[in-house]
């Protein structure tokens, strides 16, 4: 199997998977439905085209950088009426880094690749609103998706790796297999159909891996220990 690497980041990213109402939630990570949607924009599916293919790839992401979680709230006003609508509150993730991965045949994830750098439609984080900032194709590896999301070179930004420590750990999530025994979570987001008129989502599994280590040159040092003398001590010493 092949794997294709993406970098998800911008200002904001918004992964719901669950928002319903006047509330739009987020993801604190993105969802396969995002991700496999970003990828049929850049080769120009509509949403009304066939997404099985897409569907049946292996997902999982890497949290490099976790971001803000920021709220905005936005109102509307029904112009043949005049009638105020209510307000809706959308939660957004700010300044986010997160490397996803998606596992499957080479030729699928290879069109995959190059349509990523010619994208036939923008590209955007979970909502029209959070485009992609940088490069997101990070290019194809033949290793397996956990081996190939451990390997990838950490993608945070140094005004971040300065304000954490010496070795982080970064949270992996990957779509589970038969009898994984890593802690399981059941998730609703991988696509049947975009159309605007019969959106449907499945059911999925996630495990939760063992955290990445990566060992962080610019991280902050160990404050040394306290050479203050102990006053207190020395009087009841004497």
């Amino acid at each position: 199997m092949t794997v294709l690497l993406l970098r998800l980041a911008g200002p904001l990213q918004a992964w719901g998977d669950a928002s319903r109402f006047t509330r739009r939630d987020t993801g604190t990570y993105p969802t396969k439905s995002g991700v496999l949607g970003l990828l049929a924009a850049a080769e120009g599916r509509r949403r009304t085209d066939e997404i099985e293919d897409l569907a049946g790839l292996r997902f999982g992401v890497r949290v490099d950088q976790p971001g803000q979680l920021q709220r905005d709230f936005q109102t509307a006003i029904n112009w043949s009426t005049g009638k105020s609508m209510p307000l809706s509150y959308r939660y957004y993730l700010a300044d986010a880094v997160f490397v996803a991965g998606v596992e499957g045949d080479a030729n699928l994830l290879g069109g995959l690749a190059e349509a990523l750098v010619h994208p036939v439609f923008p590209l955007y984080l979970g909502r029209r609103s959070c485009p992609t900032s940088g490069r997101v194709s990070l290019g194809l590896s033949e290793q397996p998706l956990e081996e190939a999301l451990r390997s990838e070179p950490w993608h945070a930004a140094a005004w971040y790796r300065r304000k954490q420590p010496t070795q982080v750990q970064l949270e992996l999530v990957v779509d589970a297999v038969d009898g994984d025994v890593d802690r399981v979570e059941t998730r609703r987001d991988v696509p049947q159909s975009f159309s605007p008129e019969r959106r449907e989502y499945g059911w999925r599994e996630v495990a939760h891996r063992l955290p990445v280590r990566i060992e962080n040159s610019l991280g902050m040092q160990p404050r040394p220990a306290s050479t203050s003398h102990d006053w207190l001590g020395a009087v009841e010493g004497a």
